[in-house]
Order: C-alpha cells, then structure tokens, then sequence
C-alpha cells in the first residue's frame, strides 16, 4: 500500500501547485491542437499528393523545400531569443515585440531577394520558379508571429492554438474544394499565402482580444542591435538546419527528377509529422526552465534530464512501429504509386529520435546563451549531411538521402557533444536517457 500512498499524494500534490497546472494546461492545448493538425493534415495531405501524383506533388515538394532552404532567414532566430527577453522583463514588451515585427519583416524581403539570385542557379522552368516565389510570398506574413512569442512568455497558447485550428479548417476545406475541381498545381501554392494571412490576422484578433494594443508597438535602434548579437548565431544555425532538413529534396530533384521527390516527400513528410511533440512540449516548458535556473542550478538540471528522458523514449515510442510497419503504412496511405517510399520511411523514422534529443538540447543552448554551440553543431550536421547526399543519392538513390538524413541528425544532436568539452556534461544526460535502468531508479 505504500506505493499507490506515494503516487497518491504525488498526484493531489501536483493539482494543488498551480505552477505546474499552469504549465500543464499550455502544454495540452499545444499538443491538442498538433494533434488535430497531424489528423487533418495528414488526411488531406495524403488526399493531396494522391491527386497530385509523384511527378507534380514533386514538383510542389521540391517549391517548399527550395523556399525553406532560405525562409528561416525572415524569424531571424528571435523566437526564443524575444521569449526569454520577456520572461526576463515583461516591462520592455511593447519594444521587444515591435523591434522584432521589423526585423522579421526585413528579413522578409531579404528572402525574397536570395531566391531571386539563387534561382539562376537551378534547373527550373518557370512554372516551377512560379510556385517558389507564391510560396516564399507567406514570409511577409509570418511576421505577425512575434505576437505567438508574447502568448508563450505568458503560457497563453491556447489563443495560439485557436488562430491555428481556424487556418488549418479553412485551409482543408479549400484544398479539399481544389481536388474536387480538378485544379491545376499552382492553385495549391496560392492556398500556403493564403494560409499565412489568415493565421497572421487570427493573432491580430486574439492579440486585441487580450485588451492589447498593436500601436504601442515600437522599434529600437539600440534593442535591435542588442537582440541581433544574441540572434546571429542562430540565424545562421537555421539556415543550416534548414540545409540538412530541405537539401535532400532539392538534391534528389536535380539528381533523379522531380518523381523521385515526390516518392522521398511521401515518407519524409510522414516521418516528419511528429516533429511537433518536442517542439510543443519544449516550447511550453522553456520559461519554467529559466525562471527554475533563477532558483536553483541543481534541480535545473535534474529538470533538463527529465525532459531528455522524455524526448529519447517519445522518439523511440514513435519510430519502433512506423519502421515495422513503413510499407504497409504507405501502401494504405498513399497506394501503389508511392511504392517506393516505404524503403525510405523505414530509415527516416530514426531520424526523429535525435531530432527530439535536438530540440531540447537546443533550449538548454538558449538558456546558458550557448548560441554559438547550436550553429557549430548544426553546421557539422549539414555538412556531413550535404556530403552523404552527394554521394549516397546516385549510388542508392532516395533511400541514400534517407540514410544521409538520419546520420546528420545523430551527428549534430548527439555526437557533437563529443568533441566540445562544455557539452560533455550533456553527452552523458543524452545517453543516461537510453537506459530503461537509469529510468527505474529515477
């Protein structure tokens, strides 16, 4: 009786402390919204590259890649930066979320100008040019996400989560009218711009709706200045994890065609569907992590290797069944002209386990301002990544870009702490948390 005693009063202990209450209820909005996201997006998602076929929803993968090689350019890497600014002091809101609407912005159109020169360096016609630039137009309203990074300093998300789930019904409705209508290709990448100024106007009104004022948003030179130094490492670790994330597709099109894409997308995009768990879960407990570093560095950590914990068993919990279970999983899903992504899902799914090791790995870098560790790693990841594309695509094809994805990641999130002296404490959580006996005794 001493057991279920001690889970008891573990569990009345925790409905009393509003702290974690709080935090637990963030949490599961995000996670209740990523999961109805996941449900519909992968029904008329599936639905889409059915209707699409591997040649044309190729074509619409290797847009969206291209344009993420070159869009986390426009967030500047200030989401955590402004987060934790305001955690820090709630005082300089008006400054810190005005200062950051002008940056992202700029950065806007910084990206729009990059893929007007790289373009030149491809193979595309100009229908496929078409879909990069309508597709790359969504960053100019992705601006208005500086008004999600205020609801997450305050643990808000739910108004987030109702933007969200408005755009995501509104969306599938019109992609599933598309469809019916047998409409052409291009349609679908007006329907990614559309999508963006919905949800941008969806934080408009939640923002409002808290009695808030965008007008007394204001921009500082100085803060400006102040937040970039922080940022700049992580700006340039986006664009690397944006390469090592997005360089396949656009390798596998300009090596094997747009076919190949399409069949590499239909596991990649399955495999990547669960990419959001660490990033919610994370995103939602990054504050509580500050505000426990203020109070005490022991319990700090022993936090950070509970979320370690978590991240490697979630990853695990996902990727065991997917990889059993990849060919009859696309063949259900997708049908027989996507039979070759099975062999590819089966090394993908892997990937997500460092991915999620990764995540929370990088919050930690967030919170010790270790933002030049995050872009060295990550830029070891995508060069090794970028290398094994080069050489593994033409001698084993999709399931080369597969295998190049899945060691870029365990090189970047995990192996990396290696060779840096200030993560070896890491390290040792990283692999502490793959031993179910280390979980027992905790």
């Amino acid at each position: 009786m001493l057991i279920p005693m001690s889970i008891s009063t573990k569990l009345n202990s925790l409905k009393n402390h509003s702290g974690f209450i709080r935090y637990f209820k963030n949490t599961s909005w995000l996670l209740g919204e990523k999961v109805i996201r996941l449900t519909v997006s992968l029904f008329v998602g599936i639905w889409v590259a059915r209707y699409l076929g591997p040649e044309r929803f190729g074509l619409f993968s290797y847009a969206q890649s291209f344009v993420g090689l070159f869009v986390v350019i426009a967030t500047l890497g200030l989401d955590a930066i402004v987060v934790r600014e305001l955690v820090k002091n709630e005082s300089k809101k008006d400054a810190l979320l005005g200062t950051a609407f002008v940056l992202q912005l700029a950065g806007a159109f910084i990206v729009l100008l990059f893929l007007a020169i790289a373009i030149n360096f491809t193979s595309n016609d100009t229908s496929t040019n078409t879909l990069v630039f309508i597709i790359a137009s969504a960053t100019i309203f992705q601006s208005f996400n500086v008004i999600d990074y205020y609801f997450q300093s305050k643990v808000l998300s739910k108004y987030v989560v109702y933007a969200n789930i408005i755009t995501l019904l509104i969306s599938s409705i019109i992609k599933i009218a598309l469809i019916i209508n047998e409409a052409p290709l291009v349609t679908f990448a007006y329907v990614i711009l559309f999508d963006s100024i919905v949800l941008s106007l969806g934080f408009l009104y939640f923002y409002l709706h808290e009695h808030l004022s965008f007008r007394t948003l204001k921009f500082e030179a100085s803060l400006a200045l102040s937040l970039l130094k922080d940022s700049w490492p992580l700006i340039l670790s986006g664009v690397v994890i944006s390469i090592y994330m997005k360089i396949d597709q656009v390798m596998i099109k300009e090596m094997l065609g747009p076919g190949a894409v399409g069949q590499y997308a239909a596991a990649a995009r399955l495999s990547e569907a669960w990419y959001f768990i660490p990033v919610v879960i994370c995103s939602s407990l990054f504050p509580a992590l500050i505000n426990i570093k203020k109070k005490s560095k022991e319990l700090y950590y022993a936090r950070l290797q509970k979320l370690y914990d978590l991240m490697v068993w979630l990853g695990l919990s996902v990727a065991l069944p997917v990889a059993f279970l990849s060919d009859w999983i696309i063949g259900f899903l997708y049908g027989e002209q996507y039979s070759q992504a099975g062999s590819v899902l089966i090394i993908h799914i892997w990937a997500g386990v460092f991915v999620f090791l990764g995540v929370a790995c990088g919050k930690y870098l967030t919170a010790e301002n270790f933002t030049k560790k995050y872009f060295h790693r990550t830029l070891f990841g995508a060069i090794l990544n970028v290398v094994l594309n080069y050489v593994l695509i033409p001698k084993y094809g999709i399931s080369g870009a597969a295998i190049a994805t899945l060691t870029g990641q365990f090189a970047a999130n995990y192996a990396y702490d290696f060779f840096d002296p200030d993560l070896h404490s890491q390290l040792r959580m990283k692999t502490k948390s793959f031993f179910p006996i280390h979980l027992l005794r905790t």
